[in-house]
């Protein structure tokens, strides 16, 4: 989870490309230059151990675009497969 919320900050489509699952993962992903990511916060962790199959990681993530400011709330669901993590989906809170 943090590698990815690196990746956005950072601007690196490639990587959370090639961590998002085949399944789930969109043909295309274009990141916003303008948006910046400025804090994360993990809220809630479920699974994710050695041996564990399947994870949940609740966030909040900080972001500012020009003038304005704002948080992602987001429940994201993890999977192991072939030895590595996958990012499934998310589920935003609209709030």
């Amino acid at each position: 989870m943090r590698s990815r919320y690196t990746a956005f900050v950072v601007g690196d489509e490639r990587y959370l490309t090639a961590t998002w699952h085949p399944g789930t993962r969109p043909e295309a992903l274009e990141l916003d230059p303008a948006q910046r990511w400025t804090g994360l916060r993990i809220l809630d962790v479920e699974g994710g151990a050695e041996g564990d199959t399947r994870g949940v990681v609740e966030f909040r993530a900080s972001w500012r675009h020009g003038g304005d400011r704002g948080e992602l709330h987001e429940r994201s669901r993890f999977v192991r497969q072939s030895g590595r993590w996958w990012y499934i989906d998310g589920r935003l809170d609209p709030r």
